[in-house]
């Protein structure tokens, strides 16, 4: 039942106070280097455990990484980015836990989101909205989970209005069309996610999810 919760890859905290809700209007400062830094890090020890460790590691693996996420998203609590990878890193762990007890994982990824969207919601080329749009419909919905096929739609549209050729936006966005076995409409995104410029530094990540796309595209011609 809770299958569909792996990310992917991802992409599952309360939500921070009022503190949280600054003005969307205002240009984001610039991130601070030991920020970058940590952010860097996250991503690079994803990616490593996503694509490049045994299943049966993983969701320990990802358990530890969550609180070194956690404590870079105490440390920058008005900043979106940290929100966002606590999230893609719980939803990860979500994904290799699996059952039941994963959905209390997404909950929190989902919280994490919202609060990165709620402070910028174009961090990072949107990945707090196509990450929850992702969990919208991996998550099964009610009575048991919150997953919402109509709401993941929209977020991974909006997603992909801001990063029409990131390789995540268009990945994702194909891999639900083919969850709701709309397969024909799918093959131009997954090719445009081959196509994908590179991210400097996401290497382990890029070679990871053009696999997945690959496999996907092969799986729906």
């Amino acid at each position: 039942m809770i299958k569909r919760l792996s990310l992917l890859n991802a992409a599952a905290a309360l939500l921070a106070g009022a503190a949280l809700s600054l003005s969307a209007l205002a240009a984001p400062a610039p991130a601070p280097a030991d920020l970058d830094q940590g952010i860097r890090a996250l991503q690079d020890d994803w990616a490593v455990i996503q694509y490049q460790t045994p299943a049966k590691q993983r969701e320990a693996r990802f358990e530890a990484l969550s609180q070194t996420a956690h404590a870079l998203t105490a440390r920058y609590a008005t900043r979106a980015e940290p929100h966002i990878w606590e999230g893609i890193i719980l939803s990860s762990w979500a994904g290799a836990k699996g059952g039941l007890g994963a959905l209390g994982l997404a909950k929190q990824a989902k919280a994490e989101y919202e609060t990165a969207i709620q402070i910028d919601s174009k961090a990072l080329g949107g990945s707090a909205l196509n990450s929850l749009g992702v969990l919208y419909y991996k998550v099964p919905g009610w009575p048991v989970g919150f997953g919402d096929n109509k709401k993941a739609e929209a977020l991974l549209q909006q997603a992909l209005a801001l990063n029409p050729d990131g390789i995540d936006a268009n990945y994702f966005y194909a891999d639900y069309l083919v969850y709701r076995n709309r397969k024909t409409e799918a093959v131009p995104y997954l090719e445009k996610a081959l196509k994908a410029p590179p991210r400097p530094g996401r290497e382990v990540a890029d070679a990871g999810r053009r696999q997945e796309a690959q496999a996907l595209l092969d799986t729906v011609r």
